[in-house]
């Protein structure tokens, strides 16, 4: 097997100081004796997931943001890159409530005037920039949600919802069960994927926005479930 430092033409010390960075980073992931290569189930931080897919969440995001009618009305919005796409198209609205567990949502609409912004307790979760745990839950046990826009790593008919971390994934739940409807938003790679921990079952989902990325067969096997899939 080739030595990755010669592979790279580096010493072992460089090496190992920039593996150190990237299991900072959230990047890779470090095990006795090497890196183990990213597989689909590896969670990127945020700030990473960004970039991916960057046309086709916009796109999602402009039909979600379609299902939002004028007049006053809460808008529940989880954590994600899609999500946020979404709220970068609410600045301009009046009217509306915000409900949110991410921080950096809140950050981009706390400069809005127009907006009521409720932001959830909890414990913050680097990687998705989300407030999660019992603190949040509590929060958003005691309000009521017009309108429920989620984002998620995995749908799918036998899955339902699911995402990488048991814990945000009770607090998104909570979310989804005072919400009078459900909007997941995912593109195309999320769409017949099934991950650890289950949010919610599709019986608890209104609409699937998606992108033609997605694999047909998912789509369609949740379109059989119940749910509307509108592809963008």
């Amino acid at each position: 097997m080739t030595d990755p430092a010669d592979l790279f033409g580096v010493s072992q010390a460089t090496l190992r100081r920039d593996l150190q960075v990237l299991a900072e980073q959230g990047m890779v992931q470090r095990i006795h004796g090497g890196v183990p290569a990213p597989g689909a189930s590896h969670e990127l931080p945020v700030r990473y997931r960004d970039a991916q897919h960057k046309e086709q969440k916009q796109r999602i995001a402009l039909e979600a943001n379609r299902r939002i009618p004028d007049g006053p009305i809460a808008v529940g919005l989880t954590g994600g890159t899609t999500t946020s796409e979404v709220a970068s198209l609410l600045k301009d609205r009046s009217n509306l409530t915000v409900i949110t567990n991410a921080l950096n949502i809140a950050a981009d609409l706390a400069i809005s005037p127009r907006i009521k912004l409720v932001v959830t307790g909890g414990v913050s979760r680097p990687q998705s920039y989300e407030l999660v745990g019992q603190w949040a839950e509590h929060t958003l046990r005691g309000l009521n949600v017009g309108i429920a826009i989620v984002g998620t790593d995995g749908i799918s008919a036998d899955g339902g919802l699911t995402t990488h971390d048991e814990v945000e994934a009770q607090t998104n739940a909570t979310l989804i069960g005072r919400a009078k409807r459900t909007i997941v938003v995912a593109d195309g790679s999320k769409v017949g994927r099934v991950l650890l921990a289950r949010i919610a079952g599709l019986e608890e989902v209104d609409e699937l926005v998606t992108d033609e990325s997605a694999d047909p067969v998912a789509p369609d096997a949740i379109r059989a479930a119940g749910v509307k899939v509108t592809v963008v």
